[in-house]
């Protein structure tokens, strides 16, 4: 496994759609891998493919806690098939986002169909954090990053923020 460079916004490499997985094979395996450890080693909750440059339809997830034993999820072409009417407030961050916070409206449970690393079909029943962060993740599969749920004003002053970053040599 390696850790990989995560993508800072406004990258434009973070806007464009993913690609969907034709097979689950040994490369897209790997990528899981790495995902995974670029995503601890962050330290984050979850990681999309776009986010470390490559344009397909993968996710890595692990919302345990600290002190307790890691529970990641491997999904490959994830698809929300059902998500509830009830709706959760999250203070969600980003890894390509760094050092920025808002408050996001989502589905408090979500159905989620996906294959594992395996290739086998899967179908996982998510609340609280995992929904948020499973729908957050898919969110990136489509170009979508948490800030463009904000107001265009906060939305700009953030992506300014870290555009003068990656100028200064800061991020």
């Amino acid at each position: 496994m390696s850790k990989m460079d995560i993508l800072v916004a406004p990258d434009p490499r973070l806007k464009v759609t993913s690609q969907p997985v034709s097979a689950v094979t040994d490369e897209i395996r790997r990528l899981m891998d790495d995902m995974l450890e670029t995503m601890y080693a962050a330290p984050g909750i979850g990681l999309a493919a776009p986010q470390v440059g490559k344009p397909v339809r993968v996710i890595v997830v692990d919302v345990a806690e600290k002190d307790e034993e890691p529970h990641p999820y491997r999904m490959v072409n994830p698809q929300i098939v059902d998500a509830s009417e009830e709706l959760r407030v999250t203070n969600e961050g980003c890894l390509s986002v760094p050092d920025f916070y808002a408050d996001v409206e989502r589905a408090d449970t979500i159905t989620v169909e996906y294959q594992d690393e395996t290739g086998a079909k899967q179908t996982v029943k998510a609340d609280g954090i995992l929904a948020t962060c499973i729908a957050h993740e898919i969110e990136h599969l489509d170009g979508v990053l948490f800030v463009d749920h904000l107001s265009l004003v906060k939305r700009n002053i953030i992506l300014r923020k870290l555009q003068k970053a990656k100028r200064a040599g800061t991020l």
